[in-house]
């Protein structure tokens, strides 16, 4: 089977996040960059399948020269190679003109069975790109997966909801975005970060994936932040000495702050 993987670098989570002064987008210099943990899994469940089933695992990432580090880690966790599709003219992108990035980068890759990715990035937050994908792809869709198996033509899977677990099936090539619960991802050996180094990254840009990078970017998205502000520094809290009242002193507190 041929895999194509979605992987995205994204601002470590126990970093300070911010938004850019001059077009309130999210500063990426800002912070330090990693993979997102999401993709991790979606990694090792499309290493784990073609483990099992023969073929290989190509990732697919849309961003700037500097995604090449992410790109790495996936590769150093046995991702055989990559795709790369990065243009400045692509900066500010929305999701649905992510998603057709996206598709273009992945029609160039010869064969594909299987699309897999997180359900949702942790710098965005949308959830909807893959479900966006498998349309334009024309493939079904299975989302939110929590439970994924395939026997080569067929796939297979639990999607976890508040009522219950819904069981999901489709006719290969499709598109499925996991939850957390997929797996646990590995961690790359010594020996597979020296390998990552000689494997083949595509880089392309907007032109080579065949789009016109006059439709994307944040001049072109359907909805844009107009203004920003940093949240307020956290104020000190109000100390309540119980001298025999301090009940009464907590409740009156509250009712204050109307929350009681």
């Amino acid at each position: 089977m041929n895999v194509v993987v979605l992987v995205k670098q994204v601002p470590d989570t126990y970093s300070e996040r911010k938004l850019a002064a001059a077009d309130h987008t999210l500063d990426r210099d800002a912070a330090d960059a990693v993979l997102d943990e999401i993709n991790e899994r979606a990694v090792e469940e499309a290493l784990q399948i073609t483990e099992s089933q023969g073929g290989e695992v190509t990732a697919v990432c849309m961003g700037p020269d500097r995604a090449t580090e992410a790109i790495r880690k996936a590769l150093s966790m046995g991702v055989h190679k990559a795709v790369h599709l990065s243009d400045d003219a692509l900066a500010g992108t929305d999701a649905p003109a992510t998603a057709r990035a996206l598709a273009a980068a992945i029609g160039t890759v010869e064969s594909v069975d299987l699309v897999i990715a997180g359900n949702e990035a942790t710098d965005g937050r949308i959830g909807a790109v893959p479900a966006m994908l498998a349309e334009l792809l024309g493939l079904p869709q299975l989302t939110y997966v929590r439970k994924l198996s395939t026997d080569g033509s067929v796939v297979t899977a639990e999607r976890e909801t508040d009522t219950g677990i819904v069981h999901l099936e489709a006719n290969l090539p499709a598109v499925v975005s996991v939850t957390e619960k997929i797996n646990e991802p590995r961690y790359p050996s010594f020996k597979g970060i020296m390998a990552a180094k000689k494997k083949p990254v595509t880089v392309l840009s907007a032109a080579d994936a065949g789009i016109d990078p006059a439709e994307f970017g944040l001049a072109n998205a359907d909805s844009q932040v107009v203004e920003s502000a940093p949240k307020p520094p956290k104020q000190a809290g109000q100390r309540v000495t119980d001298e025999g009242e301090g009940g009464i002193a907590v409740a009156e507190y509250l009712a204050g702050q109307k929350l009681v």
